[in-house]
């Protein structure tokens, strides 16, 4: 019992660790990645243009 209570406790303490490595970038998830930039926005490998607020150069 003593162990499976460590166990859960190191879980807890680390999930905020991992949520806080995580970004949100343009053209992230279901999008592939930023292909390239035109007009100052981010054009992701979809082919779709990014909502992201952020610019490029």
């Amino acid at each position: 019992m003593k162990l499976w209570s460590t166990f859960c406790m190191f879980i807890l303490l680390l999930a905020p660790a991992v949520q806080s490595n995580a970004q949100n970038t343009p053209c992230s998830g279901k999008m592939g990645g930023v292909s390239h930039c035109k007009d100052g926005k981010f054009v992701c490998k979809n082919g779709k243009i990014s909502r992201s607020k952020k610019t490029c150069r």
